[in-house]
């Protein structure tokens, strides 16, 4: 594990030990160029129509702040005891991203579960910007 990668999980389990001492929990940490680390959760919802991924508080903080993401990461766990699973972000949050370029490392599932990043370029190489002639 890399050290900015260190640095992100261990505040997005910091995160999730204070928010959820029990049960399931699942939080992002993200990195921006200027080096901060922003953290967040996905909000409880009644109506499931209405929920967001865990990393959309800490986007928009960057976008707040006028920070460039440079790193994003999922984790969750199913309960105090289990592991802490590494999560790939969903194409929506791939989509998110794009708007700090395709250079922006995200944090993948492995069947190891081993902390491992790609670019958004590897994961989306056949993005539809290319119609436009855009380079992700």
């Amino acid at each position: 594990m890399d050290d900015i990668g260190k640095l992100l999980h261990d505040a997005a389990v910091t995160l999730i030990e204070n928010r959820y001492p029990v049960g399931f929990g699942g939080a992002a940490a993200i990195r921006t160029k200027t080096g901060k680390i922003l953290v967040s959760v996905s909000p409880d919802v009644k109506n499931d129509g209405l929920s967001l991924c865990m990393e959309v508080g800490a986007y928009l903080e960057a976008h707040k702040l006028d920070e460039a993401v440079t790193h994003s990461l999922c984790i969750c766990r199913e309960d105090e005891s289990s592991e802490y699973l590494i999560l790939s972000p969903c194409g929506i949050c791939q989509e998110r991203l794009v708007h700090w370029g395709g250079d922006v490392l995200a944090a993948i599932t492995t069947p190891e579960n081993e902390l491992k990043f790609k670019t958004l370029r590897e994961l989306m190489p056949a993005h539809w910007s290319l119609v436009n002639g855009d380079v992700l």
